[in-house]
């Protein structure tokens, strides 16, 4: 217990924090019931937990140096259970959401100090060995999210989904206190508040603009006024970190077109891989009547796929250029989206197998090697700095993903049920949130079936693109010899800021 102690508590963590990204999806029916959440409190409900982890992830691997980053884990691990059980105590969208958003505290606060405490605990093989089990964990984390997220909603209802954190972030406080070594601190560093806060708003306005322009229109007051908020904040972002002595990305390294590519890689996998999920979860047990279980279940040839390409991939492309593979990758998972829009009234769960398997293909060539090249891409000593960009990159997209393709979604839902009821734009937004049983009597059910097969295929219509453009980008700008070899290492070194692992969402 005494060697493999710190493994075990860091990976209690991580498969906890990265379980609950893609645990709400299953769930978004029965908050939409119990909570009478619209469209755009679902949104915010999974949005807001990817965008405060993405916005603070930098800044909290700072703040780990100042404070320690054992010490940082055991509060950020403790703030994530508080916040859980507050999650599932909630008795409005309101605070569902709030709740969600210090979530995404404790969450960034985690995920910024678990590679350093892994470090620091182990060397040699035995560093090897345990990188590999956390990134093994990491992904099954996001893979059992929609599976484990349907029993619990079937079995003990929604709320179980955040109940279920307790235990698992009680388990993870004690063994980071009773078996990880006390972590030295950095006196000196100052952590950068006003890029982070900069940062922070300019994601949250970016967000917040789209989801808005879902439901009021992208002319509204509302919407025009979050995207300027979102334009000065970063541009205030910018000019912040060239001034700054300790920035939280030195802003050169976009100079760097491998850099850039890989970063729009980042930003478009996690969207194009992801972002339609939630609607699909919603499209299969409100339409299609299917159960959380079975709904989760549904999902499955994603990650079954990713699982065994990761795998597959990891043995036979070990050296091969990080480009290629990512860029392959990436039309591998636009390939899927693609093939995932060609639903119609009659469509069932079936219709998706295909583009499911062919997006896994995709997750599976990315996830391995994007952390890597992006390390390859800079020089050694901003190993750091380029793993949490990925990291942030990614769950940015997530978030930017879901409300992109909520407010694509409705825009066609809208437009399918002009001819079937007085409101079609209302309804739309009753339908995509998962009120198909309260527009059941007034709207004809094939129409229905109809509208939302067509706003499903526009979404996806998007995300394939999405993943297509990143994935000619990479081919033509990330070239060099492969990373795989010094990916590790480099990522090894990384104090406080952690490459991504291979996390679905």
């Amino acid at each position: 217990m005494r060697k493999w102690g710190p493994l075990v508590a860091v990976c209690l963590g991580t498969f906890m924090l990265l379980l609950d990204v893609t645990i709400v999806i299953v769930a978004l029916p029965g908050m939409a019931t119990g909570l009478d959440a619209s469209l755009s409190g679902l949104q915010w409900v999974i949005d807001i937990y990817a965008l405060v982890l993405a916005a603070l992830l930098l800044g909290a691997g700072a703040a780990a140096d100042v404070v320690g980053p054992r010490r940082m884990y055991a509060v950020g691990t403790g703030l994530f259970a508080l916040a859980s059980l507050g999650c599932g105590l909630a008795s409005t969208t309101g605070e569902l959401i709030a709740l969600r958003g210090v979530q995404g505290i404790g969450a960034a606060a985690m995920f910024a100090t678990t590679l350093s405490l892994l470090a620091s605990s182990y060397q040699g093989r035995d560093r090897s060995f345990a990188l590999g089990i956390w990134g093994a964990v990491s992904g099954a984390a996001a893979a059992l999210g929609p599976v484990l997220g349907g029993v619990l909603t079937e079995g003990l209802g929604w709320r179980w989904i955040f109940f279920i954190n307790l235990p698992v972030s009680v388990a993870a406080i004690w063994m980071t206190l009773r078996a990880v070594p006390a972590s030295r601190r950095d006196s000196t560093r100052r952590i950068d508040w006003a890029g982070t806060a900069f940062f922070a708003l300019f994601a949250g306005g970016l967000t917040f603009g789209v989801v808005r322009a879902g439901s009021e229109g992208w002319t509204s007051t509302q919407a025009d006024v979050a995207f300027v908020v979102a334009l000065l904040a970063l541009a205030a972002f910018i000019t912040t970190e060239l001034r700054s002595a300790r920035p939280l990305i030195d802003l050169r390294l976009f100079r760097g077109a491998s850099f850039v590519a890989v970063m729009v890689a980042a930003l478009c996998f996690n969207a194009a891989a992801f972002g339609v999920l939630p609607y699909t979860s919603i499209w299969l047990q409100t339409l299609l009547g299917m159960s959380p279980v079975r709904g989760g279940l549904a999902l499955l040839p994603l990650a079954i796929m990713s699982f065994v390409v990761a795998a597959l991939s990891g043995r036979l492309l070990h050296g091969a250029r990080p480009g290629l593979v990512i860029g392959i990758g990436m039309l591998f998972i636009g390939g899927g989206a693609f093939a995932m829009a060609t639903l119609d009234a009659g469509s069932g769960w079936t219709s998706l197998i295909v583009g499911l398997a062919l997006v896994g293909v995709g997750v599976g060539l990315v996830s391995p090697g994007i952390a890597g090249a992006a390390l390859a891409s800079v020089p050694p000593r901003d190993a750091g700095m380029a793993g949490g960009a990925v990291n942030t990159f990614r769950q940015l997209g997530f978030a930017l993903g879901v409300a992109v393709f909520g407010t694509v979604a409705t825009s066609r839902i809208t437009d399918s049920l002009s001819g079937a009821t007085a409101d079609p734009k209302g309804a739309a937004h009753v339908l995509a949130g998962g009120g198909a049983g309260a527009l059941r009597s007034a709207v004809p059910e094939g129409a229905l079936h109809t509208a939302f097969a067509s706003g499903l295929n526009g979404a996806a219509l998007v995300a394939g693109a999405a993943g297509v453009l990143a994935g000619v980008v990479v081919l033509v700008w990330v070239r060099g010899p492969g990373a795989g070899a010094r990916g590790p290492e480099a990522a090894s070194q990384v104090r406080t800021t952690v490459p991504v692992p291979a996390e679905h969402g």
